[in-house]
């Protein structure tokens, strides 16, 4: 395998990515930043064109993705998807179709986001079904943006911080991803990527949950075989403050149940509401983690989630350096996937 290999290469998850891929992207990812810093312009993909389909609003992804663009040397041309005559639905009358409005992307750009999730989906794992579909008829690289299932570009992102921070080895950092209360009833997606690639990279993920909010079957049995290849660890509890105890990072983050989409919204909200006390605190914090970095992919519901002086601690939050880092591993991502040259 080699670099050049990644051109043209789909990233739905970091499942279908080789751990070798990956490392490629970090290496890329830390060269590029190195160059950001150093005022070295990279424009490796001068003249090119990314279309970012969005179905759901966005802050961090958006704002990530039009600067890198602009950065190499090319264009992010946002899509608002319910401004185009697309149909989800395989039906006579329903719009076009996701092959012909796939097939006449790719003649006009270099690759495609899609950004889709949450409320604008009728059923759990929909939304990650369209974007395989969408890859299966385009030969431009498909770009996850975020879906209910998978957020690749997050979790990639998140290495890299943590890298950034501990060291290229990470392995048997204990790192907690804890279920926080939130009233916004969120997608899986990044949780599910954090868990499997952090395994994949041999920390010891401890994941906390309240009963009924199991994750998926599939990202679970994923995250116990990259554990067991890399020589990590993998535990599910439900018990926070078990999964806290000697946690060198956490990252409390609310999700949605499986039961999200048969119940309604109003019930998983409503549902929640019984884990107020699930919540990553200054005394849990101290008297638990060692020394606890706090990790969040944003937004956070601060006071809910966190508290707020965690969230503001120099010296333990890293939610700012993480998002930056959406930048540079998204160039990075960018720059292999639609054929760039440094």
């Amino acid at each position: 395998m080699s670099w050049f290999d990644l051109a043209g290469k789909d990233l739905i998850s970091t499942k279908d990515w080789t751990r070798e891929e990956l490392d490629i992207v970090l290496k890329v990812s830390e060269e590029l930043k190195g160059m950001y810093y150093s005022g070295i312009p990279t424009h490796t993909l001068k003249d090119k064109t990314f279309l970012m389909l969005f179905f759901n609003t966005s802050t961090r992804t958006r704002l990530s993705f039009e600067s890198a663009m602009t950065q190499l040397g090319g264009h992010a041309q946002f899509v608002d998807a319910s401004t185009l005559r697309l149909s989800l639905e395989d039906r006579p009358g329903a719009g076009e179709s996701i092959k012909d409005t796939a097939k006449v992307m790719a003649r006009y750009a270099h690759g495609i986001g899609i950004r889709l999730l949450e409320d604008k989906v009728s059923r759990y794992g929909e939304d990650t079904e369209i974007m395989y579909k969408f890859a299966e008829h385009t030969e431009i690289p498909v770009i996850n943006m975020a879906s209910n299932i998978w957020h690749p570009c997050q979790g990639i992102t998140d290495v890299f911080t943590l890298q950034e921070k501990l060291g290229r080895d990470l392995k048997g950092v204990k790192y907690t991803i804890m279920w926080a209360y939130s009233p916004w009833a969120r997608s899986l997606g990044s949780v599910q990527e954090e868990m499997i690639i952090a395994a994949r990279y041999g920390m010891e993920v401890v994941v906390a949950h309240p009963k009924g909010y199991e994750l998926d079957s599939e990202a679970l049995a994923l995250a116990k075989k990259y554990a067991e290849e890399s020589g990590g660890k993998f535990e599910v509890t439900n018990e926070l403050d078990d999964a806290l105890k000697g946690a060198v990072v956490v990252f409390p983050r609310g999700w949605m149940s499986l039961r999200r989409y048969e119940i309604g919204k109003e019930a998983e909200i409503k549902n929640a509401e019984r884990f107020k006390d699930w919540k990553y605190t200054r005394k849990r914090q101290r008297e638990l983690a060692r020394p606890g970095y706090l990790m969040h992919v944003m937004p956070i519901d601060r006071g809910h989630e966190a508290d707020p002086e965690l969230c503001d601690d120099p010296e333990l939050s890293w939610m700012y350096d993480q998002a930056e880092n959406r930048l540079h591993t998204q160039k990075a991502i960018l720059t292999l996937t639609m054929g760039g040259r440094l």
